[in-house]
């Protein structure tokens, strides 16, 4: 039980630890392709929709263009959204014809602007759209989270040392009296301190590999439906952070925590009945 006590308290931060460390990764990884996405008119024609990426590929600060046609639109939706019953009762596609362009490197918001307001000028466009305030939004995100990070590793630290300490106490109080003859026999405070540190250890090793497991089945149950989501913007998903040096530093954490609590019982408790 101690140790699904403080497996949990160390599984909650160091879970939002690794969200901050992904979104970071998958920040820096989307700064460096920026793009535009442009959704067009429920009756544009091929003709203009073909002009407009004729458009695009002879502009030179764009470097990929994408069409995808109202038919694949509809397809992909009925994919991800699970509604694909519902949507073969409709009478026409409801999803307009759509391009994706991603830019060339260096390019510079100048020419973001007047190419977007080139293309929103373009008969049959319905909408332009910057791919960039859901990457502002992402950065704020992962600042948020990794605030939150830092108070719950805090509150959850002291848990996890006040639960060791609780339970390390009840097995001072089960050896009252084997303490007492050890003191009259000559033991040291360190002879008879140690084996409650030891108690602290084992608590807190046990709860981080707890932790690592609870993360782990987490990594696992998520893993599905987040593959899914980044394919729809063609990100390979590629976990960061969850490796040996994290688990290391889990099970350190843990053992840290535990000898803290068991130092605090072992000198409160002690000290209380001048064993010491």
């Amino acid at each position: 039980m101690v140790w699904f006590v403080v497996g949990i308290a160390l599984a909650l931060p160091a879970g939002l630890w690794l969200v901050q460390v992904n979104m970071e990764e998958m920040t820096v990884e989307w700064q460096g392709r920026p793009g535009l996405s442009v959704y067009f008119e429920l009756d544009a024609s091929p003709e203009r929709i073909y002009a407009v990426k004729r458009f695009l590929v002879q502009t030179p600060s764009v470097k990929t263009v994408k069409v995808t046609s109202a038919a694949d639109a509809l397809a992909e939706f009925k994919n991800y959204s699970g509604l694909g019953d519902a949507l073969e009762l409709l009478n026409e596609n409801p999803l307009p014809a759509s391009l994706q362009a991603q830019f060339a490197d260096g390019i510079t918001g100048a020419v973001v602007d007047a190419l977007t307001e080139r293309l929103g000028q373009q008969v049959g466009v319905g909408e332009v759209v910057v791919e960039k305030t859901w990457l502002e939004r992402l950065n704020d995100i992962s600042s948020v989270v990794s605030r939150l990070s830092v108070v719950l590793a805090i509150l959850f630290g002291m848990g996890a040392v006040l639960v060791t300490a609780s339970s390390v106490r009840l097995a001072i109080e089960a050896r009252l009296d084997e303490l007492r003859v050890l003191k009259l026999v000559g033991a040291t405070a360190g002879q008879i301190r140690r084996p409650f540190l030891y108690f602290g250890v084992i608590y807190g090793f046990g709860g981080g590999v707890i932790a690592s497991m609870l993360i782990a089945i987490t990594v696992l149950v998520i893993e599905p439906p987040l593959q899914s989501l980044l394919g729809s913007y063609d990100q390979a998903l590629n976990m960061v952070g969850f490796d040996p040096i994290f688990l290391v530093v889990l099970l350190a954490v843990g053992g840290s925590l535990g000898v803290l609590g068991a130092l605090i019982a072992v000198r409160q408790r002690l000290a209380a009945l001048e064993i010491f």
